[in-house]
């Protein structure tokens, strides 16, 4: 451990259990995709504080190693522990394939990823036993969607497809173009091919394009979005661990704070395109100090 990063855990403060319930979730991605689960935790958790990181500057994660991806939801986690976060979700699918169960031991505090509340729908929810599930390179060759589906039912068939063009364009604001449309077509066309009934957006840039990605497929294939999953286990382990936050009236404090490590304007811009909230600064730090 280096001397920059014991300095940053010296900095953790002791709290009490009020002040755990009144501290903030640590949320992070990539990017601009786990603006998606943030966004269901504002809705789902209206009361909670949120603040958020995304790695803006090494966007993409999904072509990285295993050992580069643990290496930066490591440093991330660092920062989040300054802000004294009473727990972390992981909004990233390739950094929850990847990292979460290596990282879940070094911590004193919950932590979840997005993998698992979708594989676990997914499995409920399908009806012919073919799921399809894209994602990027990273969480597609981890197979840990086909792993957490066959321990609910190992007679499901799982089909996964690595999907790379959809987070840069997603990234780039290319929601409603003919480009997205083009090449949304040429990817899933083996999951029409496979005749699968459930779709899970195994990224969270993925929900961005989830109208594109419906109209393709039809209304006879359900599309698991692991957001809306994430947040409601998250509520579900705020409650059990006592760390619910309580309304509080007149509240002054920012309920939501966002930071990204390059682009500040251009990620704020984007975030107030989609989330509920408008987002008045977004401040930009040097994560490798961490």
């Amino acid at each position: 451990m280096t001397d920059t990063v014991y300095d940053i855990d010296q900095k953790i403060e002791k709290k009490t259990d009020e002040d755990m319930r009144q501290a903030s979730i640590g949320v992070f991605d990539s990017g601009v995709g786990g603006l998606t689960v943030a966004r269901e935790i504002m809705r789902q958790l209206p009361d909670e504080r949120i603040i958020y990181f995304g790695d803006t500057a090494r966007v993409p994660y999904g072509s990285k190693s295993k050992d580069t991806i643990i290496r930066y939801s490591r440093q991330i986690i660092r920062f989040l522990r300054t802000k004294n976060v009473k727990a972390i979700v992981v909004a990233c699918n390739t950094a929850s394939a990847y990292a979460l169960e290596t990282i879940k031991g070094e911590l004193d505090i919950p932590i979840i990823g997005v993998v698992k509340p979708g594989a676990r729908v997914a499995a409920g929810s399908t009806k012919n036993g073919r799921i399809g599930v894209i994602g990027t390179e990273g969480t597609i060759n981890s197979h840990i969607y086909s792993q957490i589906i066959h321990q609910k039912d190992s007679s499901l068939q799982v089909i996964g497809k690595a999907c790379p063009l959809f987070v840069p364009l997603v990234e780039e604001g290319l929601l409603k173009d003919p480009v997205t449309d083009e090449i949304a077509s040429r990817y899933l066309q083996e999951f029409k091919d496979s005749q699968i009934d459930t779709l899970i957006l195994g990224c969270t840039h993925y929900p961005l394009i989830r109208s594109t990605i419906g109209r393709i497929m039809g209304d006879g294939v359900t599309l698991v979005n692991p957001a809306y999953e994430t947040a409601r286990e998250l509520k579900e382990l705020l409650h059990r661990k006592g760390l619910t936050r309580e309304h509080v009236e007149g509240q002054e404090e920012p309920m939501y704070e966002f930071y990204v490590s390059d682009a500040a304007d251009k990620f704020k811009k984007f975030a107030n395109t989609i989330l509920p909230y408008d987002i008045e600064t977004t401040k930009q730090i040097n994560i490798e100090e961490y």
